[in-house]
This record gives C-alpha cells, sequence and structure tokens, in this order.
C-alpha cells in the first residue's frame, strides 16, 4: 500500500501551533506521506518557518497575531477567538487554493483543539477527522465531563472515579482541572470545547496504541470511537520504516545537540540521569532547588536541561560545584538523548508526548507532575505500565529526600530491575503497533480505505 500513488488524495494537516502539538501531528503527515498521499501542514505564519519535513508541504493561515504568534495575543481566550475568526477563513482559502488543481483537498485533519475546522471541511464537502494529542484515559475523562457525567469541581467524596472502561482513579490522580476548574476556565473551556461537533467528525485519532490504552479505548467507544494511531514518535527510533526520519521536523528552539551528545558518548551506559520538564512547564525556585540539591546528593551523573528563562532559579553555586557530575543545557535533541545507552531514567513532568518518547525509548522514568493531565499520566507510569515511579509531593514540592529516593528506585533500587524489565516490553509492544501489520498501521491504513471512497 505505502508504494502505491493515491491519485487525487490530498490531506491538509492542522496542527495547534505549540511544539508538543506540532510533532504530533507532523509526524501523521508524515506517514500518511509515506504511504502515498499528497500532505499539506497548515500552520500560523508565526510557526511556518520552524517547519521542515520530506514529502509533506507546509503553507500558512492566520490566527491574527501574524507577527507574535500567541505571545502577542496576551491569554488564550484572545488567542482561541482569534483563531477561530481568522483560522477559519484563511483555512477555507487555502482548500479553495487546492480546488482547481491536480490535487484537490479531500480532507482535513485538525487539532482537537480547533473544532471550527470541522466546520470548514463539511462546508467544502470532505472529509474532517479530529487528532486529539492527549491520553486515551485523559482524552475520556473530558469526554465524560463534556456528556454530563462528571461534576466539576470534582471533590474527595466523589472520588474514587469508576468511569467505563478506565483504571479507579482517585481524586490524587486526576488533572488538576477536575478538583480546580477555576484555575484556568479558558483552558478548560477549550479542553471541553473539543468534543463540541465531534459526532459529526469521520474519524478520530489518538496518539496512543492498543497496547497501552486497548481496555480505556473499548470502555469509551460508543461515545468517542477513536483510532489510536501512536505512538507518533519519528521513525528511526521505532520501526525504521521512514528512511532519513529522525527528527520531527519542527523546532521552535534551536536544540544543542552536538554538546549533548558529546557529553553522554563518555559516560557508562545506564549511568546517567536526564533530566527534562519540557518546553512550557515552569518550575517554581524551590522547586529547582531540591532537584538541585538532590541530583547533587545522590551523586548520579546527570544531564539537565534548563531553558535560559529558568536558569536563575539554580542555587548559587550549584553549576560549578557539579561541573564534574552533571552538564545543564538550554535544550537538546530529547529523542537522540533518551536513545543512547548511557541514559538510565528519564526524569519527566509526564507530558503526554515526552511519557510516549519514554516508552517508546524503553527509559524507566521518574515522574515529577506539575498540571493537567499530567498527574493521570505520572499513576499510568508508575502503577499501570510499571515504568517508573512518581515522585509526590510535600506541601507542593517533590523534596530533595523524594527526589533521591525516585532516583535510587529507578537507577538501582529493589524494582530497578522489574521497571527495566517493563520498559523493555512496552518498547518492543510500541514498535510491534506501529509496524507493518500492526495495530496502528492497520488503524492508518483504514483511514486511506475511507479517502478512497
Amino acid at each position: 500500500m505505502e508504494e502505491r500513488k493515491k491519485e487525487n488524495r490530498h490531506v491538509i494537516v492542522l496542527p495547534y501551533p505549540s511544539q508538543g502539538h506540532l510533532n504530533p501531528l507532523l509526524q501523521f503527515a508524515k506517514c500518511l506521506a509515506h504511504k502515498g498521499l499528497k500532505v499539506t501542514l497548515a500552520t500560523t505564519h508565526y510557526t511556518v518557518d520552524s517547519i521542515c519535513a520530506a514529502n509533506v508541504g507546509v503553507e500558512p493561515i492566520s490566527d491574527g497575531f501574524d507577527q507574535g504568534g500567541y505571545a502577542q495575543s496576551g491569554n488564550v481566550e484572545a488567542f482561541l477567538n482569534s483563531f477561530k475568526a481568522n483560522g477559519s477563513r484563511t483555512l477555507s482559502e487555502l482548500v479553495k487554493k487546492f480546488q482547481d488543481t491536480n490535487d484537490p483537498v479531500c480532507c482535513i485533519v485538525y487539532d482537537s483543539f480547533f473544532p471550527w475546522a470541522l466546520d470548514v471541511a463539511k462546508q467544502h464537502g470532505i472529509y474532517g477527522a479530529a487528532f486529539f494529542t492527549n491520553s486515551v484515559t485523559v482524552c475520556s475523562i473530558y469526554c465524560h465531563i463534556h456528556y454530563g457525567l462528571i461534576k466539576l469541581p470534582v471533590k474527595l467524596e466523589d472520588t474514587p472515579l469508576l468511569l467505563r472502561g478506565q483504571r479507579s482513579l482517585n481524586l490524587c490522580d486526576l488533572p488538576t482541572f477536575l478538583t480546580s476548574p477555576e484555575s484556568d476556565t479558558a483552558y478548560l473551556a477549550m479542553k471541553r470545547n473539543q468534543f463540541s461537533n465531534l459526532t459529526e467528525a469521520d474519524c478520530i485519532f489518538v496518539n496512543s496504541f492498543e497496547e497501552l490504552e486497548r481496555e480505556e479505548a473499548k470502555g469509551i467507544s460508543d461515545l468517542w470511537p477513536a483510532k489510536l494511531i501512536g505512538p507518533m514518535v519519528p521513525s528511526a527510533y521505532l520501526d525504521g520504516r521512514i528512511i532519513g526520519d529522525t527528527v520531527y521536523g519542527s523546532s521552535l528552539w534551536k536544540p544543542l545537540s552536538e554538546e549533548c551528545k558529546e557529553w553522554v558518548d563518555k559516560k557508562q551506559p545506564g549511568s546517567v540521569a536526564y533530566v527534562s520538564f519540557g518546553s512550557m512547564v515552569s518550575l517554581t525556585q524551590k522547586q529547582m532547588e531540591e532537584i538541585a540539591w538532590g541530583l547533587k546528593a545522590i551523586g548520579f551523573r546527570f544531564l539537565w536541561v534548563v531553558r535560559e528563562s529558568e536558569r536563575a532559579k539554580l542555587p548559587d553555586g550549584f553549576m560549578e560545584s557539579t561541573k564534574e557530575q552533571g552538564l545543564i543545557v538550554s535544550w537538546c535533541n530529547q529523542l537522540e538523548i533518551l536513545a543512547h545507552p548511557a541514559i538510565g531514567c528519564f526524569v519527566t513532568h509526564c507530558g503526554w508526548n515526552s511519557t510516549l518518547e519514554g516508552v517508546c525509548l524503553g527509559v524507566p522514568m521518574v515522574g515529577m507532575p506539575q498540571w493537567s493531565d499530567q498527574i493521570t499520566n505520572a499513576k499510568f507510569v508508575e502503577e499501570i505500565w510499571g515504568v517508573g515511579v512518581w515522585g509526590k509531593e510535600d506541601d507542593g514540592v517533590v523534596k530533595k529526600e523524594e527526589v533521591m529516593r525516585c532516583l535510587k528506585e529507578v537507577m538501582e533500587g529493589e524494582r530497578s530491575d522489574e521497571i527495566k524489565k517493563n520498559a523493555v516490553k512496552w518498547r518492543e509492544l510500541a514498535i510491534k503497533a506501529v509496524s507493518q501489520g500492526g495495530s496502528s498501521d492497520k488503524f492508518i491504513n483504514e483511514f486511506l480505505q475511507l479517502l478512497e471512497q
């Protein structure tokens, strides 16, 4: 199927313009292109120059803040309202642009944060497919909220939550918006709005795979019939079918891969703790200090990604006192680092992309979730998949002693062998899912068959 040209099968892929959404949707675009479709990624003027992927076209649309993107808008609500107004118009213009060519658009695959894109697709009489970038479990929770099956805020007496097909979830396991919906009403509204017109979508995708969340997907399938087509990670780190596919192809920052690689190349296998909290999380100074002193005291080698804007939160003298033990960089190629044999564990905020990358590369994890879905992902890392531990907070902070306990448990503790064995198992299942004939590959092929009708 991958070698045969799909005549007049042209798909537009529309991501939310942040790194955590660009990456999986761009990867999906590359998968579709590999299978013979013409694919165009539609992204904002502000992010268009950051996209570079073989066999995927890139076209700009407007969010109304073409010079500065989200930062120019000032807040989530203003950004989303502007994107809906300007994005609907310019996405429609992009579809029209291709109408009189040999490659008219037959489908829009859109980030589920943009349900208005489905309206654009229907206006043009083409298919519309939603793409969810959270886990099945977290999507299921918000789906239950949309249908009134969970009332907010969730209180202690309401738990544990027993949702169809889902694991029992205690209050401490839930996304932060469920217990404190007033903390960010605009973001919560965006989460809930993903389901506003979803019954009209021709297809629903989620960046997960059946072996990882089969029962969770089955339990909610009558309300949310999603196809699990992940993990959306560059092919070189999984099945290797897309030649040369070693990076996502989108970067809103400049990586320092060479410095990282040269440093880890000199380290013993499994000896380094890789620490990264993604592109959005901003830790408190107290939390940064506790992690720093925990890393220093435990004595393991560490590679810590600290954005320039966060450097001032490090303890005075820390970098100088640990220069023989660790390396602190402002950014690096996370997949390349996770795949390196020197990495023994991944200290992560448990964002869904980072969690999937840890699973795909078979790296044991220390979860230190901060907000939103990261809490629920950390529970699954420790309790369900058994690929790591969850660092628990004390008065809102994971203390130095807890950091040390978690690192020791994963790197050399009593459970480390079991955790490492589970990590290898899930990596093998992830590879199987995306390989030819695997569960995710089959779902993608079903989508291609739909487009041929």
